[in-house]
């Protein structure tokens, strides 16, 4: 359980476009706030009996802990990989002025600000 009742998804993905359609669904969806896609990790990692690397993405997806099942049910859904890494991370503390604005846009009621 996270302190601000705030959550970071950890989730990584196979491309730049990748990325990018899943964290605009997340946003779409209003299944998360903020999503930042770093581009140009390296993951390796053991698949099908081989040691792989892989070039990917990593996406940081910020959204209320009570919101995380449905955005990791929807990024299941939506990605690529048999078996996505999708971790939800605590956000213990943070800028209060954000995570209010976290809040609203997360806040799936009609007429929410910033709908």
């Amino acid at each position: 359980m996270s302190e601000t009742g705030f959550v970071s998804l950890y989730v990584t993905a196979s491309s730049l476009a990748e990325g990018e359609r899943l964290g605009r669904a997340l946003i779409e969806e209003r299944l998360a706030a903020c999503v930042n896609i770093v581009p140009g990790i390296v993951s390796m990692h053991r698949w099908e009996g081989a040691v792989r690397r892989d070039e990917e993405v990593l996406l940081f997806a910020k959204t209320r802990e009570s919101l995380a099942e449905a955005a990791r049910q929807r990024l299941a859904e939506l990605h690529g990989y048999d078996v996505p890494c999708i971790l939800s991370l605590p956000i213990v503390d943070g800028h209060p002025a954000y995570l209010a604005w976290l809040a609203e846009q997360t806040d799936p009621s009609p007429g929410a600000a910033g709908a």
